[in-house]
């Protein structure tokens, strides 16, 4: 059973009817609200094949339909199209980033605020710390097998960082060795934010013969290094209250004290979903936190004169409206670019 136009149609209007009211959504519905130019009666079989194959759900109690987990993935990845901000939005978040700009943590920390007023979901704010960034001492790499490499990192505070990279190149010990020793002296008191394309570019050209493992090596240093070097704030906990989804107390309370603990929320945005962009969608069951399970997660990167300077993150019900959070943060990054 294919997937034709007809039946992608009828699954976008229903995702999009049911993140707006929350109720399981029948035929006839969609019949008078969207014009498909077919009948109540053809809607409803193809919203039983659109069961069938795992993009609805049939609630007991309701003759319509909700979107599955399944379902909402397929919307998000190739059925949604950018939401509209009204121009009142619009200048709430320009005048807020022009104002707050000069200073970084500042700029993450009030538009966070300003968003979830907006959207009336829980945001989450991760601020790059520029001051006692982990500088690197000393770097090793240790030869683990054929094709994996054992990356670690000293910093001047003592702590050690760890990473597996791969290679396609085998490297014995000692070449592994000679590398380390180059890498270290090139490297030695800088931190993750003066790695530039210029120095990348010149140690690369120094070792050329193993230039993709550098690639590796500075993508695994950014990853590993940058956890400490973020500040985590919150902003609208309790808008969560507002869904119906949560309306049980020991849901709503499970929630809540999930939010308390900032190492976890800080995970949770690195999970691995759907990429738009320089966003991240995490819907459901794809949440590393048996608590998220039931939630949506749009975390977006961001950037001014291509450093990083932090993320923000949406998270509400899977049913969260992702066509006009992305409008949100593609909105911000235009307003970013500009800085």
């Amino acid at each position: 059973m294919e997937l034709n136009e007809r039946k992608l149609s009828i699954l976008n209007a229903i995702v999009k009817d049911y993140i707006e009211t929350a109720e399981a959504v029948g035929s006839r519905t969609i019949s008078k609200k969207h014009d498909l130019g077919v009948s109540a009666a053809t809607i409803r079989n193809e919203m039983a094949d659109l069961e069938e194959l795992g993009y609805l759900i049939q609630p007991h109690t309701s003759a319509g339909r909700v979107p599955s987990e399944k379902g909402y993935k397929l919307y998000v990845d190739s059925l949604m199209s950018q939401g509209e901000l009204r121009e009142e939005e619009k200048i709430l978040i320009q005048q807020c980033v022009q104002n707050n700009v000069s200073h970084i943590k500042d700029l993450m920390n009030e538009t966070s605020k300003l968003l979830s007023k907006l959207t009336n979901y829980t945001t989450v704010a991760e601020t790059k710390n520029l001051v006692n960034q982990s500088v690197i001492k000393h770097i090793q790499l240790v030869e683990m097998n054929d094709n994996q490499i054992l990356l670690i990192v000293v910093t001047h505070k003592g702590d050690i960082k760890k990473a597996n990279l791969t290679t396609n190149v085998y490297l014995d010990q000692s070449k592994l060795n000679l590398i380390s020793d180059n890498l270290t002296k090139k490297l030695a008191g800088k931190s993750i934010t003066d790695l530039d394309e210029r120095l990348i570019a010149f140690i690369k050209y120094e070792i050329s013969e193993y230039s993709a493992l550098i690639d590796e090596l500075v993508s695994a240093l950014n990853f590993d290094m940058s956890e400490e070097d973020f500040s985590v704030s919150l902003n609208g906990a309790t808008n969560i209250f507002s869904y119906p989804e949560f309306n049980d107390v020991i849901k709503a309370k499970s929630f809540l004290n999930m939010l308390e603990k900032k190492e976890v929320i800080a995970s949770m945005m690195k999970s691995k979903g759907i990429q738009k962009d320089n966003i991240n969608i995490i819907i459901g069951s794809d949440n590393d936190y048996e608590l998220a399970k039931d939630c949506g997660i749009v975390t977006a990167t961001y950037n001014i004169d291509k450093d990083l300077v932090g993320r923000i993150s949406f998270i509400g019900p899977t049913r969260m409206d992702y066509s006009r959070i992305y409008a949100i943060v593609n909105y911000m990054s235009l307003l970013f670019n500009k800085k």
